[in-house]
């Protein structure tokens, strides 16, 4: 008989993010700030979410370009 056992995940601890959005002819702007991702999120997820985020309260960067995206551990 055999057992399976779920893969440890260690935690990913707080990481620092850049994102800058333009909208061509209007303006642009960058957001940055730390966050913790879940064990499972990957740096994808972390994008998506930062979009959601900022489109909640800024529903006219929906179209906006992606100018600049960083998601780096916050450690030195």
């Amino acid at each position: 008989m055999s057992s399976t056992t779920a893969p440890t995940t260690a935690p990913q601890g707080t990481h620092h993010y850049v994102l800058t959005l333009d909208l061509p002819g209007r303006m642009a702007t960058t957001w940055t700030g730390t966050l913790t991702p879940g064990t499972a999120d990957t740096r994808h997820d972390l994008y998506v979410l930062l979009r959601q985020h900022v489109t909640a309260e800024l529903p006219e960067y929906a179209r906006a370009n992606v100018v600049f995206f960083a998601l780096e551990p916050n450690q030195l």
